[in-house]
């Protein structure tokens, strides 16, 4: 009661300082506005204000996902990743997937799964013919993480859709300029072909990739050479395929594993019988059907 008897009357003591003259109002509204002092931290049974409930606001996202999920036509919410590994899988190529000189020459290592236990696989785009403003907006809603493996003969006609698809967190990654059988040509047209996408890489997105994908995911000791002298640390390939319509995989048992590095294309109507959010549709259905999570491959290299 004291509190609003005091701030009663230095109100009435403001109105007689405004009531002066225009010249004195913007010092009477400096006078009001501390009137009201100080407010006191809310106290009672209850005491102090509680900070937010962590639970509540992870509550809160899932809520979201599972509408954005509704709005894309999956049949569940994508599951959350792990967090990223605080200590890095160690890369190693693939059995079978070396070159001649490749421990001794430390070359990039070409492989299709990152060891690790946790139940996520690695989602990769290749080329990037097709450019749906859908497509960015579906991954960004549904929080899915992906890398992209651009060929610039593609993507020259609109690098500000990568732009965007960068903006959003996903790594950009290099596929050569004109995506050639890489084996058919000689160690300095590999290397053009590789550090000349690397320099593009530069200039249009602000970085020079360390990870190298050889177009049909050919390639031969000059290939990893050269991607070594482009400043090329990994080359990863991939283990299964996905399409709009059905799935390919390199492995016997047709199956998912921990780790496995899935590849698609930037594609639509043009070449396929739907778009890249019925292709991005066909692969989180399974993926989360089966108890994995999309996690983002750098977190692992």
């Amino acid at each position: 009661m004291r509190a609003v008897v005091q701030n009663d009357k230095c109100r009435a003591r403001v109105a007689r300082t405004a009531a002066g003259s225009t010249a004195v109002a913007l010092a009477a509204a400096v006078l009001l506005s501390g009137c009201a002092g100080s407010p006191e931290p809310a106290t009672g049974q209850h005491g102090p204000a509680r900070p937010p409930d962590p639970r509540a606001r992870q509550a809160g996202e899932h809520t979201r996902l599972v509408a954005a999920a509704q709005r894309w036509g999956l049949d569940h919410a994508p599951l959350t990743p792990p967090a990223p590994p605080a200590k890095k899988p160690t890369i190693t190529p693939r059995d079978g997937f070396e070159v001649d000189g490749q421990e001794e020459e430390d070359l990039p290592p070409v492989f299709t799964t990152v060891p690790t236990r946790q139940k996520v696989v690695f989602l990769t785009i290749d080329d990037g013919a097709d450019k749906d403003p859908a497509f960015l907006r579906m991954m960004s809603e549904l929080k899915i993480p992906y890398t992209a493996f651009l060929s610039n003969y593609l993507v020259e006609d609109d690098y500000g859709y990568f732009r965007r698809m960068q903006a959003q967190g996903v790594t950009l990654n290099n596929h050569t300029l004109t995506h050639p059988y890489l084996p058919g040509l000689s160690y300095e047209e590999q290397r053009d072909e590789i550090c000349g996408m690397q320099a593009i890489m530069k200039k249009q997105f602000g970085k020079a990739p360390t990870v190298f994908r050889p177009p049909y995911g050919n390639y031969n000791g000059d290939t990893l050479r050269a991607a070594k002298e482009c400043g090329i640390k990994y080359a990863p390939i991939w283990d299964e395929e996905v399409f709009v319509d059905h799935w390919e995989y390199r492995d016997w048992d047709r199956s998912l594993h921990p780790g496995d590095i899935v590849l698609t294309h930037f594609r639509g109507r043009d070449d396929w019988n739907g778009t890249m959010v019925d292709d991005m549709r066909r692969f989180l259905n399974k993926v989360t059907r089966e108890g994995y999570a999309v996690a983002r491959l750098e977190d692992y290299l």
